[in-house]
């Protein structure tokens, strides 16, 4: 049994480490991996035909814990324990079943914002516009959240909201000076997507390997030429439990515009509707489903790419395929639920460089 502090509306924990109101998914699994030795037996519930009806939750059978986190923001809400008799509180009193909750009521509380206490120097995206031009995506305009701090005063740290913009033909320093140095920097060995690139036989083999910035907490991988060092393709993930790469990034809560012809219905499902000068224009969000999709902008023309993927190659992925399918120059990553994955967006690199304005905090 584990020996822990209960703080009211906000945290249980002990010295070692602490489950917080409001921490991302990520930073708990992170927690209950570094302490494999002593928290053992830990179930991932969800829904995998429904990710988003029900909440996902960590449950900790050996301690008699449930950690839920909200489907869709996927940080940790209200959480309960019980038949924890070593588990103290204020007073000394000891307790078999407590919820943890923040607010008035336990039937309308929700996850709360991520804690200031959670950042730990990171930064983290609330929302990722993509941008389009005429022709199809032309960048993403991230907005930003990062906990800034007074002069020399911890106690004075406070939430920074900001926004950055970064496009097609971006160089290296370009993207580094907007959203600073990636997690990770990964070199391509191979292009999976090529079928979707305009006579793709009778390309050369490079010499050299595009390389991707991996921005974890932000959802977002960035793709650069390996000869021009320009941006090429943008990957934003939605995080499903369930895909392959759960758990790697944070969820990216994406919109994307799509370009659809005049009579379609003004709402489908997920997705949102508005209209400007030019038509009807529909927007894709993170929650949005495939075939929802399609219904707006058409089938594919060509069969979808079968991405079998796992770690080496006499190991089996347990998640199954998933199946990636181009339109407007964007491939859909599709999981076996309906429910997208990522998207990627590629173009051409935009001519020159342009004009950009202050975007301080």
């Amino acid at each position: 049994m584990l020996d822990l502090e209960v703080v009211p509306e906000r945290s249980l924990g002990n010295e070692q480490w602490e489950f917080t109101l409001g921490m991302p998914l990520a930073q708990a699994v992170a927690i209950l991996q570094k302490h494999c030795r002593i928290i053992k037996n830990v179930q991932v519930l969800y829904s995998e035909q429904s990710p988003l009806s029900h909440d996902l939750i960590l449950n900790l059978t050996q301690d008699g814990i449930k950690l839920m986190f909200d489907a869709f923001n996927q940080r940790l809400k209200p959480n309960f324990a019980h038949g924890l008799a070593s588990l103290q509180i204020p007073h000394g009193a000891t307790v078999k079943r407590m919820y943890i909750y923040s607010g008035n009521s336990l039937q309308d509380t929700k996850a709360p914002m991520m804690p200031l206490s959670c950042f730990l120097g990171n930064v983290y995206a609330e929302s990722v516009d993509v941008l389009r031009d005429g022709t199809g995506p032309a960048g993403l305009r991230l907005r930003l959240l990062a906990a800034g701090c007074g002069p020399g005063l911890l106690a004075d740290a406070k939430m920074r909201v900001f926004e950055r913009s970064v496009y097609f033909g971006d160089s290296c320093q370009d993207v580094l000076s907007m959203l600073g140095s990636p997690h990770k920097v990964f070199y391509k060995s191979e292009d999976k997507m090529k079928i979707h690139s305009p006579s793709p036989h009778k390309q050369v083999p490079s010499k050299c390997n595009d390389y991707f910035f991996n921005y974890f907490t932000l959802g977002v991988d960035i793709l650069f030429d390996a000869n021009t060092h320009k941006v090429k393709k943008f990957v934003l993930h939605t995080n499903y439990p369930g895909h392959y790469n759960f758990n790697i990034y944070h969820r990216c809560e994406f919109k994307i515009p799509l370009a659809i012809k005049k009579g379609l219905g003004p709402q489908v499902g997920c997705l949102l509707f508005s209209e400007n000068a030019d038509g009807q224009t529909e927007t894709c969000t993170t929650y949005s489903k495939w075939d929802n999709i399609q219904e707006l902008l058409g089938h594919p023309v060509e069969k979808p790419v079968v991405l079998h993927r796992s770690s080496s190659p006499n190991n089996t992925n347990p998640f199954g395929s998933t199946f990636c399918f181009g339109l407007q120059r964007m491939i859909f990553e599709v999981m076996q639920n309906n429910h997208i994955a990522s998207v990627t967006l590629y173009g051409p690199p935009r001519p020159g460089s342009h004009l950009r304005t202050a975007e301080l905090p």
